[in-house]
């Protein structure tokens, strides 16, 4: 016989209802959408109207000129078609430090040329879906330069376009993230967009931004002051390491050094909607074929090694980073696509298995799916599930529909 009574459970609800509130709006848990699976950084002089085919182009190109193709047989036809057919999945448009340092009137001059670019490209149906501009840091130096690209850019856009974000590169303490949230709400108010239409990915580049000088963990601050609009936290390979005083020969997304920032990262973002990218290789597959081969050797690599290690999303710096970024991501969820489906299979029939699953284990699998197919990976054939039924896996309780930008191939054109 039960011997609390209900004044019982109604005092401890009471008195955890604080702690509930509070660990609800900490912990969304992970965003529904498609997660782009790069972002290609390209300076903001260098933007034009035909930039994304453009970059197609010379990725195939690269790949007639210096063969063997770096991906098995059977995905060859995936690569290429996704080449041809959208090349650039999140751009970014630099005017930090792949831009370098100019004047104010050339720096307006290129802002506002990209921004008509851009708003072309939209017209013509060849942009990317996502995109975003790089601003320099809110350090004193730059501060000023960094407001007026920002205000200057979306003033020639004519307010944010579709899937706009902002990069805030080199943050090193939470009052800049504070400050950020303050030049969002002022650009909204002036702007007359609706509330948090503004919305900014954190570059995790300095030892600071990840452990403060008392030991606690930066990044975590710098996520709860983003007053929810932070959307990302993008690793800064070569930045980072050389604070970390790692010699330059061995600064790389694979340095023990980049590991332990990265993995201080994934545990403060975890649950919080707050998505993760790791960095980029300066090592460009350029020169004859073998220096392109082990170039595309390398990149391989490291893709696949962030996919193992829950990092979906990477920056490519070079049109010849593009067939081996597409190629090592659809390996990786082609790979393990059946095993997944039959382990996920399992779990909902109740069976026996080699493995013993549980709810979040089924979360982690429908997720692994949704993802593969997201990035056309996988055909919705080869996911052994529908889509509403992984959605409902991966976010349950969550009533989510479909989003045209969450689905690919044939089944966007359904959805459009």
């Amino acid at each position: 016989m039960a011997r609390l009574a209900p004044a019982d459970y109604t005092a401890i609800d009471d008195r955890l209802a604080a702690v509930d509130a509070a660990l609800a709006a900490r912990y969304p848990g992970e965003p529904a959408g498609r997660q782009p699976v790069h972002t290609v950084y390209v300076p903001a002089d260098r933007i034009t109207v035909d930039l994304v085919p453009a970059w197609g182009a010379a990725a195939l190109t690269a790949l007639d000129e210096h063969p063997p193709a770096p991906f098995p047989a059977e995905l060859d036809h995936r690569v290429r078609a996704k080449l041809a057919s959208g090349p650039i999945e999140d751009l970014r448009i630099d005017v930090e430090d792949g831009y370098g340092v100019r004047d104010d009137a050339t720096e307006d001059a290129d802002l506002r040329a990209a921004a008509h670019a851009l708003t072309a490209a939209r017209a013509a149906g060849t942009a990317s879906p996502w995109v975003g501009v790089r601003i320099k840091s809110l350090e004193a130096a730059t501060r000023r330069r960094a407001l007026r690209s920002l205000d200057l850019f979306l003033d020639a856009c004519g307010g944010p376009p579709d899937g706009f974000v902002i990069t805030l590169p080199k943050v090193s303490h939470p009052a800049q993230v504070v400050a950020m949230v303050d030049i969002c709400v002022r650009l909204e108010q002036a702007y007359g967009l609706a509330d948090r239409a503004l919305t900014f990915e954190i570059q995790i580049e300095t030892p600071a931004a990840v452990l403060a000088a008392d030991g606690t963990a930066t990044v975590a601050r710098l996520i709860g002051e983003s007053a929810g609009r932070c959307t990302g936290l993008h690793f800064g390979t070569y930045d980072y390491g050389t604070g970390c005083g790692v010699a330059a020969d061995y600064l790389s997304m694979d340095h023990p050094s980049s590991d332990h920032a990265k993995a201080i990262m994934q545990v403060a973002a975890a649950g919080t909607g707050v998505r993760l990218s790791d960095g980029s290789t300066n090592i460009l597959p350029v020169g004859d074929t073998a220096a392109v081969q082990a170039a595309w050797h390398r990149h391989t690599h490291l893709v696949r090694r962030s996919l193992e290690r829950g990092f979906y999303q990477g920056w490519d710096l070079h049109p010849g980073h593009l067939p081996t970024r597409f190629a090592a991501t659809y390996a990786f969820y082609r790979d393990g696509r059946a095993a997944t489906t039959a382990r996920l299979g399992t779990y909902l029939a109740r069976r026996a298995g080699g493995i013993l699953d549980e709810p979040a284990t089924a979360r982690a699998l429908a997720r692994f799916l949704l993802r593969g197919l997201d990035c056309g990976a996988l055909d919705p054939a080869e996911a052994g599930f529908a889509r509403r039924e992984l959605v409902a896996l991966a976010h349950p309780a969550s009533g989510l529909g479909a989003d045209p930008r969450t689905v690919s191939g044939e089944e966007r054109a359904d959805v459009r």
